[in-house]
């Protein structure tokens, strides 16, 4: 160890404007801002949790009010100290937080003005303000005890609690007029992100009645990821990692077939079903990440069922490299082995219940020949594609009009080594036939196919398994059911 009293030192302190305007480029969005807020309010033993903001254009404020156990003025200075835990210090094990920074991050990230007023039982509210402009202008960390006028009487009628009130929302209503409707209609789209996004986050909370969430004098509904209440969802069992430290447990959400129109909406979350495929991280039962291969696989549309629910504790972020906004979790090297084997185990019997109709039709005509729509061959040593002209679709558009010279056209500047190239930098970025685009003619071309074959003698069931071992309709095998 160094010797200290030998060496010359010189304060380098950061200067408080440049510092706090580090701090809102930490990346949150207004959600994770917000549910960064009502980690606190849980943590203080809140059993309510009302979210309230106030359309006033550029004025707009946002409220997060709790009946925690409260704090006292002394105890409201240390909470908007930046840095006010040390993340290595021994936490509760129901404490959401870690590195003494979410409520000024998520704060400052949204807001120039941060209001605090607290009181614990039987005392009177305090309050504190950081206020950015005054910051910057007194090159100094000084909070000053100001507190909005309409939030005097907010803790009156309760024994216990705390409001947290952003003021000068820049990043959202910034030179927004009131009566904009368009600004409007934006801003409340963007309140019903986070009502969505609080929903999911906070979903285990809700469902055990430990935490109300009131949004806007409404009862805020839990968004399970795991359909766990449905009669046809296939649930793994739990898998223990790091003696039990480590829960991991796998659900396979049902066809589309068994859903009612209104809970497959439900169920496909914000992001749509391909996106919420994946693992579920939860620290302490409070989602970090929502529906992530972790590198570990590609999103198709054939996983899309599958879902793997990992429950941590909350001694173990520095492990799961967790960042500030809790909106990143990466999993130890020492453990991906066992979650990818796990997830293939999942994401085999998603594929299974995803292609179910699809697979009997093709188990029971195994001899139909499956029809490619290009065919690999080697000219002189070289490869190259050739359209199958024996593919059905492909030789009924023949029969109708001569476009001989059109497909040979096509075979001809198929870009083979783009293709190449592109497959060996980015795999992940290999689409399939119709992959993400409008799926219409899919559909239109496998029923002119299905009523073709029905008109030829073929059943029912041999209409749909030839058309399900045809290029590209066998990757649609959920398609069969527009058929009849």
């Amino acid at each position: 160890m160094l010797d200290y009293s030998k060496y010359q030192i010189a304060a380098a302190d950061p200067e408080p404007s440049s510092m706090i305007e580090t701090f809102r480029a930490i990346g949150y969005s207004l959600q994770t801002a917000v549910a960064d807020i009502i980690d606190n309010s849980i943590s203080a033993n809140a059993k309510n949790i009302w979210i309230d903001f106030e359309w006033k254009g550029a004025a707009t404020w946002l409220s997060i009010k709790d009946d925690g156990i409260g704090m006292s003025s002394d105890q409201i200075i240390q909470a908007m100290r930046p840095g006010s835990k040390n993340p290595n210090e021994e936490r509760s094990v129901k404490d959401l937080g870690r590195f003494g920074l979410g409520l000024k991050t998520a704060s400052f990230s949204q807001c120039r003005k941060l209001s605090v007023v607290s009181k614990r039982t039987d005392t009177t509210p305090s309050f504190w303000t950081w206020d950015l402009d005054f910051v910057k202008d007194s090159h100094a960390w000084n909070l000053i005890q100001y507190l909005p006028d309409q939030f005097n009487n907010s803790l009156k009628d309760m024994p216990s609690g705390t409001v947290i009130i952003w003021n000068d929302l820049d990043r959202l209503v910034k030179n927004l007029n009131e009566n904009d409707k368009n600004a409007l209609d934006k801003f409340m789209k963007e309140m019903d992100d986070v009502k969505k996004h609080l929903a999911m986050v906070f979903h285990r909370f809700i469902e055990s009645k430990r935490v109300k969430l009131i949004f806007q004098n409404r009862e805020i509904e839990p968004w399970d990821p795991f359909l766990i209440d449905h009669s046809a969802t296939q649930k793994f069992p739990e898998d223990p990692l790091l003696n039990n430290k480590i829960r991991v447990r796998g659900f396979v959400l049902p066809h589309k077939s068994k859903l009612t129109e209104q809970v497959f909406e439900v169920a496909k979350g914000t992001k749509g079903w391909n996106a919420q495929q994946g693992f579920y991280i939860y620290r302490n039962e409070r989602l970090l990440v929502a529906g992530d291969w972790l590198g570990m696989f590609r999103k198709e549309e054939h996983y899309k069922l599958a879902r793997i629910q990992i429950d941590l504790p909350n001694n173990m972020d520095a492990e799961w490299q967790i960042d500030i906004k809790k909106s990143i979790a990466r999993p130890p090297f020492s453990l991906t082995d066992q979650l990818k084997a796990y997830a293939v185990s999942v994401r085999n019997q998603a594929v299974e219940v995803y292609r179910h109709k699809g697979k009997i039709l093709q188990r029971k005509f195994a001899n139909v020949q499956f029809q490619p729509v290009w065919l690999e061959k080697i000219r002189h040593g070289k490869r190259f594609f050739e359209v199958n002209r024996e593919h059905p679709v492909i030789q009924s558009l023949i029969n109708s009009s001569d476009i001989n010279q059109l497909l040979r056209l096509i075979e001809e500047t198929v870009p083979v080594p783009l293709i190449t190239i592109r497959e060996s930098e980015q795999p992940e970025l290999q689409g399939q036939p119709f992959e993400e685009s409008d799926q219409e003619p899919v559909k239109k071309l496998m029923k002119e196919m299905y009523h073709q074959l029905i008109t030829n003698g073929r059943s029912d069931e041999q209409a749909k398994s030839i058309i399900l071992n045809i290029e590209p309709f066998n990757l649609y095998p959920h398609f069969a059911e527009y058929l009849n």
